[in-house]
């Protein structure tokens, strides 16, 4: 792929990564970044004082002793601590916001260096050809396993199905520029979904693809527990259609408890009814399970407007780094 002309100064950017018990991985996965902006300045498309920050989402290691020691030594290192463990998606929005204060373009990625740093050159390349948005998309999944691969895939097709718009195969590896993080800073939610939010945001966007790693060091902070709590999070903040979904199959199970009225009222009257234990269970285990099902999916929004009319701070910063 042949580089673009440079048209724009060289930004400041943050690479912003959010980190939660990171002790392990944090001692490789800073210098390789740091090495990244070294070769991003040499190459002209970012600023000199382009920088890393570190995101600690209350982590209960040594993660933030490490942040703070390489701040110490290199103050291209910067870091913010949660006051409290508040997820992946508050502790990356709360580095996003911080870096909003004084970089021209953010990058964010895990610290796992499963999403490929290499792929950071490409993103700028993106950037100064124009691009607001850019979402770092994996062009294969050989590396997980079956499982993890068919959930995976799984979760967006039903994400889509439910009227969920979000990039396939995209986590959050992505780059926003200025704009794109002021247009960010005005979704207040609670319930945060980034990955459905951006493509509301519009601007003009493009993907870049690469081949995920394996984790460096470490477990994975993303079990499928926490995978399927964020696609439940991300379908009922952005639609409204699992509810429309209740709705027609209650008027499906309207029409035919017409039939079977029907039919009932005809076998009386003809005198042909049968007492039948068996089907008036099965019927009352059926409904009720449906019933069930509604009430825990209606439920689902009503705890996600109990929580947004509260107004609550999404996460509070308890410290910073000096330099």
């Amino acid at each position: 792929m042949s580089e673009p002309a440079i048209t724009k100064a060289p930004p400041r950017v943050a690479l912003v990564v959010p980190c939660y018990n990171e002790e392990e991985v944090l001692p490789m996965t800073l210098p390789v970044l740091l090495d990244i902006l070294g070769k991003l300045t040499e190459r002209g498309l970012a600023a000199a004082d382009s920088y890393v920050l570190c995101s600690n989402d209350g982590s209960r290691d040594r993660t933030w002793d490490i942040i703070s020691r390489f701040n110490d030594s290199d103050p291209r290192v910067k870091g913010i601590s949660l006051a409290h463990n508040r997820g992946h998606q508050n502790a990356l929005l709360a580095g996003l916001m911080r870096a909003r204060r004084d970089c021209d373009v953010s990058i964010s990625l895990d610290a796992d260096l499963q999403d490929s740093p290499e792929t950071i050159f490409e993103m700028m390349e993106m950037y100064h050809a124009g691009y607001d948005i850019v979402y770092g998309v994996r062009s294969d999944r050989s590396s997980d396993t079956w499982f993890k691969r068919v959930t995976a895939h799984g979760f967006y097709r039903f994400q889509r199905a439910m009227g969920l718009e979000t990039v396939f195969d995209h986590a959050d590896f992505r780059l926003l520029d200025r704009r794109a993080l002021d247009c960010l800073s005005e979704y207040d939610e609670s319930n945060l979904f980034l990955r459905g939010i951006m493509p509301h945001i519009g601007l003009k966007w493009t993907t870049v693809t690469y081949r995920r790693s394996p984790r460096c060091a470490g477990e994975s902070k993303y079990p499928l527990k926490a995978m399927l709590s964020l696609s439940i999070d991300g379908i009922t903040s952005f639609t409204a259609k699992p509810m429309r979904l209740i709705f027609l199959t209650g008027l499906v199970m309207l029409l035919a408890d017409i039939g079977v009225g029907i039919w009932v009222f005809t076998a009386h009257w003809l005198g042909q009814t049968i007492s039948g234990w068996s089907s008036l269970m099965l019927s009352l285990w059926f409904l009720g399970s449906l019933v069930l099902i509604a009430l825990g999916i209606i439920g689902e929004y009503i705890g996600k407007i109990f929580v947004e009319v509260k107004h609550r701070p999404r996460f509070h910063v308890a410290e910073e780094t000096k330099n």
